[in-house]
C-alpha cells in the first residue's frame, strides 16, 4: 500500500517503515505491556492513515471490502485496552470504546454500500469531499490552520520538516501530497511509535526518551492542535458514508493519543482558521496554498519559504530537528 514517508531504503511490507532490519527477540513479561501498546498505537494511526489518502489504486478499497481494515484496526484497539493499564485515565477508555463503535460503523458502511463499489466511486467520494484542488471548508492540510500570514505557513513547514528530517525521513516519490498533509503526519506517528516498540527492546532507556519526547512534541506542537478542529470541519463536510466516518474516528483517536500521552496542546478554534494571506506593497493580497503542487520536497519547502527558514535555523543552531 502506498506510504507517505520513507527512510532511506528500509521500507517493510505493506508499506510500512521499518526503523531497522528485525531480527525474532524474546520479549520480557516487563517489556511486553509497553511493546504491545506501542504496536498496536503504531497500527492504527497507519490505518487513519491510508483512510485520507487519494486512493491512486484499488489497494485500499479491497482492504477496506475484505474486511482487514476493520479486522486490523479491532485486533489493534483491543490489544491496546488489554495493556493500557490505567494510562490516559477514564478518557482514554471512553475513547477506546468510542473508536470500536466506528469500526462497527465502517462494516455496516461496507455491508450496505461499499462492498459494491470500485475504484472510482471511491475517487469520486474523495473528491466530493476533498475536491480536486485544496478544500478550503476542511483542508487536510496544518499550515491552513492558525496561519493568517505567509510567513506564519514557513515557520510551521520548517517545524514539520525538522521532525522528519530529525529521523531520516523524507516524503515517498509514491505519494503526491505536501508534507503537511494529514495522512503524511499521522504516518509520521505511526513510524514514531513502532520506533518506540523497537527502542524497548533494542535501543536502551535514552533512545526511547528521545522517541516518545518527539511524539508527545509533535503531538502538542502539531496534529493535537489541527486535527480536532479539522475533524469538526470534515464531519460537516462528508456529512455521510465512509468520510464521515473516517472523521468520527480521528476525534476520537486523537482525544485518546492526546490523554494517553498526557500532553495539553493548545487547540485552534473555529476562529483561528485563516488560510494565510500576503500583503504586497501595493496593498494587495492573495489566499496562499489554494492549489496542491505536487510532492516533490524541494519544491514544496521552497514554495512556503520553509528552505529558507531551515537554512536559517541550520546557521544559527548546527541541526536540523526537533526531536
Amino acid at each position: 500500500m502506498t506510504s507517505g514517508i520513507k527512510e532511506g531504503k528500509k521500507v517493510g511490507q505493506n508499506g510500512m517503515q521499518n526503523p531497522t532490519n528485525e531480527k525474532a527477540v524474546k520479549i520480557s513479561p516487563k517489556d511486553a505491556p509497553a511493546v504491545d501498546r506501542a504496536l498496536c498505537r503504531s497500527k492504527l494511526y497507519l490505518l487513519v492513515s491510508w483512510g485520507y489518502l487519494y486512493p491512486e489504486d484499488e489497494e485500499f478499497l479491497d482492504y477496506l471490502q475484505s474486511g482487514e481494515f476493520v479486522e486490523d484496526g479491532k485486533t489493534a484497539l483491543e490489544g491496546l485496552k488489554k495493556e493500557l493499564k490505567g494510562i490516559g485515565g477514564e478518557e482514554a477508555l471512553v475513547r477506546l470504546d468510542a473508536l470500536a463503535g466506528q469500526f462497527d460503523a465502517i462494516e455496516a458502511w461496507i455491508s450496505s454500500e461499499g462492498e459494491n463499489w470500485n475504484l472510482q466511486d471511491l475517487r469520486d467520494e474523495h473528491r466530493r469531499v476533498f475536491s480536486n484542488v485544496i478544500a478550503l471548508d476542511c483542508p487536510p492540510y496544518e499550515t491552513l490552520f492558525g496561519n493568517d500570514h505567509v510567513f506564519g505557513q514557513s515557520y510551521v513547514m520548517g517545524d514539520i520538516a525538522g521532525f522528519y528530517s530529525a529521523f531520516g525521513l523524507q516524503l515517498s516519490p509514491d505519494i503526491h501530497e505536501r508534507l503537511d498533509h494529514l495522512s503524511v503526519e499521522l504516518e509520521f506517528m505511526h513510524y514514531l511509535a513502532y520506533k518506540e516498540s523497537y527502542a524497548i527492546l533494542h535501543d536502551g532507556a535514552e533512545k526511547l526518551k528521545t522517541v516518545i519526547e518527539a511524539e508527545k512534541k509533535f503531538v502538542k506542537e502539531h496534529i493535537g492542535r489541527w486535527v480536532p478542529l479539522f475533524s469538526g470541519m470534515l464531519i460537516r463536510k462528508a456529512d455521510y458514508g465512509f468520510y464521515k466516518i473516517l472523521a468520527d474516528f480521528t476525534s476520537n483517536w486523537m482525544a485518546f493519543d492526546i490523554a494517553f500521552l498526557g500532553v495539553a496542546p493548545q487547540p485552534y478554534s473555529e476562529t483561528d482558521y485563516r488560510p494565510a494571506t500576503y500583503s504586497n506593497p501595493e496593498g494587495q493580497s492573495f489566499e496562499c496554498g489554494a492549489q496542491d503542487q505536487g510532492n516533490e520536497l524541494s519544491l514544496l519547502m521552497s514554495e512556503v519559504g520553509a528552505d529558507a527558514f531551515l537554512d536559517k535555523e541550520s546557521g544559527a543552531s548546527g541541526q536540523s530537528g526537533n526531536a
